[in-house]
């Protein structure tokens, strides 16, 4: 699969494997069996692709099969929650490219953690809870340009945001 490399995965083989199944196998489902098999490493054989990747593995390839599926289809928006699990440093901000490609072609919304696929977003909404007497609130807000800037350092730094975690925020949003 050509989406594979971009995320960090140019080592890995991904197959659809279709069986006929003989009539008493078919129900409202259909007619075959599908699996997803895949080898994620060099000489490491083929396996079930719900046991062989780990959970970083999986949320890239759910996202490189959805920017196949997006390709061959007509959808409009894709929304991708947490596609970023697993996986940090490097490997995120190859993520958050990937998803900054297909934000040209389709509209995307993204929910992350991570701070390397947010600087890649072209606007940044900030969702927040509250629970106050029992009663749990939730907002969400555009930020401007500062209070992006803001946020992706806060998600580098933590509760403390220092200069360096800003000056980071910076280099990561302007790439």
């Amino acid at each position: 699969m050509v989406e594979l490399p971009p995320l960090k995965m140019e080592k890995a083989k991904f197959m659809t494997l279709i069986e006929k199944n003989d009539e008493t196998g078919w129900n409202e489902k259909g007619f075959d069996s599908v699996a997803f098999t895949v080898s994620t490493n060099p000489n490491s054989p083929q396996g079930p692709l719900n046991k062989i990747a780990s959970g970083g593995e999986l949320a890239r390839f759910m996202l490189a099969l959805k920017v196949n599926l997006a390709q061959s289809s007509n959808i409009g928006t894709m929304i991708f929650d947490e596609v970023d699990a697993g996986v940090g440093g490097a490997t995120a901000q190859a993520v958050g490219e990937r998803l900054a490609r297909l934000a040209k072609t389709v509209q995307i919304l993204v929910v992350t953690h991570s701070p390397q696929v947010a600087a890649c977003g072209n606007h940044h909404f900030k969702v927040e809870k509250y629970t106050v007497d029992n009663i749990t609130t939730t907002t969400v807000k555009e930020l401007n340009d500062i209070e992006r800037h803001e946020e992706v350092a806060r998600m580098l730094a933590g509760e403390v945001i220092t200069d360096e975690a800003r000056a980071a925020a910076k280099v990561l949003i302007n790439q």
